[in-house]
């Protein structure tokens, strides 16, 4: 089962239902209402919908009302990147729609295909067996090799994202999207917008970067423990892959948000493999033998992370937040920058 629930849609995300109703029988194939909508909880920065009709269900994502923070919440950019992995190794939805005219339900929005699955948020699968969660972590491994081994080209996905200076777009990126959100001082993440620009590795080759690639955001088949589909592309872009392991890794460094972390785990133990057989797992999909300067792709991501948390903490506060948990995150861009900054210590 999945572990996600399904809600009426929030006061704050409710949107015409019959005017959606009416675009989606003029822009999608064998759509027949009558239609229901039910909301998804979680999905913190673009809300998320089931669609229900008596012949099929789809999954609708949009932008959140509200005032919106520069190059955020880019429905179209996973819209169009779900779209140009259809039929590769990398397993996604069928996508049905886009819809960029905000006068139809009020923003951006696309529909994608309903894929059956079950949508685990506990790091630790606490309801799988041993066997079981070291499958479903060795393939999200696999998956993530897939991803980064697509020809960009192929896909038309070449004007995707700048090529170069990947990190150095990033880390300024998210420092400006900090600053924006900030709401108190945090001395760790100071220090760190400080480090990172100065500390950057060079970029071997330049892929598909996912952004936001961990358990939360992958569909694992009803039945068997492998990836479905991989959902959550909004921060998409062209870039280092390493960006994408060490993103899913920086779990084996500290508290997961709400729901025990890995860091402290028995791995063995749970049959989740530890950090180093995780790398070692992608690697061997991907073909690299080894990875310099490793410390660096996980301080990255976690002051990444702070900055998205604190982005989604002051959404909250401002109650735009797509989830009704964002006000809790006060904390967490805290501790996670500290402990990005306590590996930094250790260099």
């Amino acid at each position: 089962m999945s572990d996600v629930a399904l809600t009426p849609v929030r006061e704050t995300h409710r949107f015409d239902e019959a005017a959606l109703a009416d675009y989606l029988a003029a822009n999608v194939s064998d759509f027949a209402g009558p239609l229901t909508v039910k909301q998804f909880e979680g999905g913190q920065s673009n809300p998320t919908f089931q669609l229900i009709t008596p012949g099929a269900r789809y999954v609708l994502r949009k932008q959140p009302p509200g005032e919106l923070l520069p190059s955020a919440h880019q429905v179209d950019r996973e819209y169009r990147v779900m779209k140009a992995l259809w039929g590769t190794d990398v397993p996604v939805p069928r996508m049905y729609c886009l819809c960029e005219d905000a006068a139809v339900i009020g923003t951006k929005f696309y529909v994608m295909e309903m894929v059956e699955g079950r949508l685990f948020t506990e790091l630790l699968l606490p309801t799988l067996s041993p066997e079981e969660r070291g499958a479903i972590y060795r393939d999200m491994a696999r998956v993530l090799a897939c991803l980064h081994g697509v020809d960009v080209a192929s896909v038309g996905l070449s004007e995707f994202g700048r090529p170069g200076n990947y990190y150095e777009r990033q880390i300024g990126r998210w420092s400006k999207q900090y600053v924006a959100s900030k709401t108190e001082e945090i001395e760790a993440m100071e220090k760190l917008m400080a480090w990172l620009p100065e500390n950057i590795p060079e970029q071997k080759k330049t892929v598909i970067v996912h952004g936001d690639f961990r358990l939360g955001n992958m569909l694992i088949h009803p039945t068997e423990p492998r990836v479905a589909a991989v959902l959550d592309w909004e921060l998409s872009t062209l870039g280092d892959g390493l960006a994408d392991l060490g993103y899913i890794c920086q779990d084996y460094h500290g508290d997961s948000y709400f729901t025990e972390g890995l860091a402290s785990a028995d791995l063995p133990a749970l049959g989740i493999p530890t950090e180093e057989e995780f790398v070692a797992e992608y690697c061997t999909h991907a073909g690299i033998d080894e990875i310099e300067n490793w410390p660096f792709y996980l301080i990255y991501n976690m002051f990444r992370s702070a900055a998205i948390i604190q982005g989604v903490y002051k959404r909250g506060l401002d109650g735009n937040a797509s989830s009704e948990t964002a006000t809790q995150y006060g904390a967490i861009a805290r501790l996670r920058s500290e402990r990005a900054w306590g590996l930094v210590e250790k260099l």
